[in-house]
């Protein structure tokens, strides 16, 4: 199984995870600062920043760029609850 590192900057720990797992079920494994209300992908609340590695992360669905949307997110805001990694270096930091 293809293995990616997704490094927190916030809390400066860097984790080998599996491909296709999402960023926020890392982040509350080692205890990072990526709130979350719903883990739906409704609320918007866990809006977190790729500071980099965006290309190795999963294509937002058409329910994340919703609310990305509505949330006026960044190009590089993504949902730490949709989106997942898949595979390469990917750092992020609490939006």
């Amino acid at each position: 199984m293809p293995i990616g590192k997704l490094t927190f900057e916030d809390v400066a720990l860097t984790v080998k995870v599996p491909e296709g797992t999402r960023i926020i079920e890392i982040s509350e494994k080692i205890g990072a600062g990526i709130t979350y209300g719903c883990r739906e992908g409704e609320c918007g609340t866990c809006l977190t920043r790729i500071v980099e590695g965006q290309d190795n992360l999963s294509t937002p669905s058409a329910l994340e760029l919703r609310v990305l949307k509505e949330n006026l997110a960044g190009h590089n805001d993504r949902l730490a609850c949709q989106c997942k990694v898949m595979g390469g270096d990917v750092t992020v930091r609490p939006g």
